[in-house]
């Protein structure tokens, strides 16, 4: 696996390599969210009021980025690394 950020990851994801993604998570107790942002890829910011759906809106919003800045290339779900920072 190659991480995403990484020099040459969009050269690595062209050729195939399965790509990782670190998200990072915070609890918002004042609105009731979760939200999740990553270093790794530009523009990933996403919030839900449980993990689960969490999880379903970092692989929805991941997809699109990763689209986006392949320039409409199809590319592999990658595998993302949720780290939960409790405060």
């Amino acid at each position: 696996m190659y991480r995403i950020g990484f020099p040459f990851w969009k050269q690595m994801a062209r050729l195939g390599v399965p790509l990782k993604l670190r998200v990072n998570v915070i609890r918002d107790d004042e609105a009731g969210v979760f939200v999740a942002t990553s270093d790794d890829l530009r523009g990933l910011v996403c919030e839900a009021t449980s993990m689960d759906d969490l999880v379903k809106e970092v692989n929805l919003a991941t997809c699109e980025l990763l689209s986006l800045q392949m320039h409409s290339m199809p590319v592999p779900q990658p595998i993302t690394d949720l780290r939960l920072c409790l405060a």
